[in-house]
């Protein structure tokens, strides 16, 4: 008879990038505040002071883990139209941040910042430059598209509820308790919007990413296409 695989038999070896990833997903589950060296050892099923093999402390998990979450951002390419562009990473960057809101805060934080890290931000300023915005309207271009993204990004993570049914739900909870003639416009936003079948918070997100889009078309000089300062 052959002898049963055992759990420990067919675990994988302890590496680096299985710690982070183990982190990412303790993070997910219960935010960073559950995120220690202890839990981190529980998830991946070995002593805490193994874990200690591969990284050195709290500080270089965080930095490994946002690293990852940047990995998982579409990149923009230099090729292609600037403004889809920057609507494709923005959109991916929405996406995978509502996997991972816990990062959010962290994503512009770090000051060890890893490959991916890197890559991506690189990535964008090229877009950018390749789309004929000078060096210092990139820069500028590139913080004011963060601040909306990140900004979208946890305003919609720290909404109580989600979908279209919930919200619509929600605001009429909310309108029992007060006085609709002492707040007439909350109200006639509420009735006349939020509240009509298929209203989703989330559909803002491209209304409003179009209106800091074309106010960076406005500024961006008429023709340019090449890098140029």
């Amino acid at each position: 008879m052959s002898r049963p695989v055992t759990r420990k038999a067919v675990r994988s070896p302890l590496t680096r990038e299985r710690v982070l990833r183990a982190a990412v997903g303790v993070a997910d589950s219960g935010g960073l505040a559950a995120l220690t060296i202890r839990t981190l050892a529980q998830e991946l099923g070995v002593q805490p002071m193994s874990v200690y093999h591969h990284v050195a402390n709290k500080d270089e998990i965080l930095d490994g883990a946002v690293d990852l979450v940047f990995g998982e951002i579409e990149l923009p390419g230099c090729e292609g139209d600037w403004r889809a562009e920057m609507t494709t990473r923005a959109a991916s960057a929405r996406r995978v941040l509502r996997r991972h809101p816990w990062a959010i805060a962290l994503m512009e934080s770090r000051t060890t910042p890893g490959p991916a890290s890197l890559r991506h931000h690189d990535a964008v300023l090229g877009s950018l430059r390749a789309g004929g915005f000078p060096v210092r309207l990139a820069g500028h271009a590139y913080a004011v598209l963060d601040s909306y993204v990140y900004g979208f990004a946890l305003q919609e993570a720290g909404l109580p509820v989600e979908g279209t049914d919930r919200v619509g739900e929600l605001a009429g909870s909310i309108m029992e308790g007060f006085d609709a003639d002492q707040y007439p416009h909350l109200t006639e936003l509420a009735v006349e919007v939020v509240m009509k079948p298929g209203y989703d918070f989330g559909d803002e997100f491209d209304f409003g990413l179009d209106l800091v889009l074309d106010g960076l078309a406005r500024l961006r000089p008429a023709g340019r296409r090449r890098k140029e300062n």
